[in-house]
């Protein structure tokens, strides 16, 4: 799929999706109406508050209930001189939201063209991107997000942490909807196109670079994640005045998970919370085992960005199995279960780069050299 023909739908994929976040953020208002608490018991508000509060340009939203501000938020509102810098942070965010789901579903669409058996990789892979592409614009915007708060010059990198994992579920669920239309709409823009047909990767070097690829990941969630490693990475790069507590910004981008031996749990308990982390190394290694072969071309930009989309898909599959077996909805209510959609991006972010090098680097070491498309003789 060319370019030419993959940018409308990432346009209206774009501008889907960033309508979508700007919509949810303009309903966070809603939720301190008087009537809310009568619609949802008083911990779904709040959660649900917590999801929105991210995409909201009102920075009276950011305030708790009971006036203090949680790490996510801004502690500021609408009156104080911080409010300019505020709102700056939000154009910044919904600029970058929509630049880099833009940018990831152009070539996206152009090296997964949702044509000749691709449409459920596409459809997989453009709903990963969303959330990743939420992630890194609430990075670009934190700047500004904390320095629009009174005490923003204070440990800036917990700060850091606290709103890069703010941006929630949300996402989430807005970059499903958006996929659906942005590859209708990229069914349509193919019509007429010359199908190009799917890579016969040999099996060997597929299964290599796939295991290869999924070492990586495991490194992250196997080995940092476990509690004593995670314990270190977090307390023990200490430091002082503006740059303190480095390890909770570490946290954010090397750990996918946090987990203790079976010492901390019943035997039983503990193995099927790790069937999740089985699970997330399964769907990563299924799906670098088919990624070659779905690109059109295994290009560097290609794989590596499949294989973060293949990391955040494995991330949903455990966070889904986690809400099957959580029995914590009678307690917090039910829209706690889907609290933690979507957390870890940032260190799926950082591995699934890596996992995605390495894995080509295999596949090219393996033998399997991608083909360079035929030059196109006149007529």
């Amino acid at each position: 799929m060319t370019y030419r023909r993959a940018v409308i739908p990432a346009l209206v994929g774009g501008l889907l999706f960033t309508l979508l976040l700007w919509w949810a953020g303009a309903s966070a208002e809603a939720l301190q109406l008087r009537g809310s608490t009568s619609v949802f018991d008083v911990d779904s508000v709040n959660e649900l508050r917590r999801w929105l509060m991210p995409w909201s340009y009102d920075s009276s939203v950011a305030l708790p209930s009971d006036g203090s501000a949680d790490a996510g938020s801004t502690g500021v509102g609408g009156d104080t001189p911080y409010a300019g810098l505020y709102s700056t942070a939000m154009q910044i965010r919904f600029v970058a939201v929509f630049a880099f789901f833009l940018a990831g579903t152009l070539l996206l669409l152009r090296r997964i063209p949702p044509t000749r058996g691709r449409t459920p990789a596409t459809l997989l892979a453009l709903w990963a991107w969303g959330p990743v592409s939420a992630t890194l614009a609430v990075t670009v915007s934190a700047p500004w997000l904390i320095a629009s708060r009174p005490h923003g010059s204070y440990r800036v990198l917990p700060q850091l942490a606290g709103v890069i994992a703010s941006s929630g579920p949300v996402p989430a669920f807005a970059g499903l909807l958006t996929t659906l239309l942005t590859v209708l709409v990229a069914r349509v823009c193919a019509k007429g196109a010359e199908p190009l047909p799917r890579r016969d990767v040999p099996a060997r070097p597929a299964r290599l670079a796939a295991s290869v690829g999924t070492a990586v990941v495991a490194l992250s969630l196997v080995v940092l994640s476990y509690q004593s490693a995670a314990a270190w990475i977090q307390t023990s790069f200490s430091g002082a005045g503006l740059l303190s507590e480095p390890g909770d910004l570490l946290r954010q981008w090397l750990l996918l998970g946090a987990w203790a031996g079976p010492s901390t749990a019943p035997l039983g308990h503990w193995l099927l919370y790790r069937a999740a982390d089985g699970l997330l190394l399964a769907v990563v290694w299924w799906s670098l085992r088919l990624l070659p072969g779905l690109l059109t071309r295994t290009t560097v930009p290609a794989m590596a960005v499949g294989t973060v989309c293949a990391t955040v898909l494995g991330l949903f599959a455990s966070q889904i199995l986690h809400m099957a077996i959580d029995d914590t909805a009678a307690v917090w209510g039910p829209v706690h279960v889907f609290s933690a959609l979507g957390t870890g991006v940032p260190a799926a972010l950082t591995f699934g780069l890596t996992a995605g090098l390495a894995a080509l680097a295999t596949l090219r070491l393996a033998g399997d050299r991608d083909p360079l498309p035929s030059p196109v003789v006149p007529a």
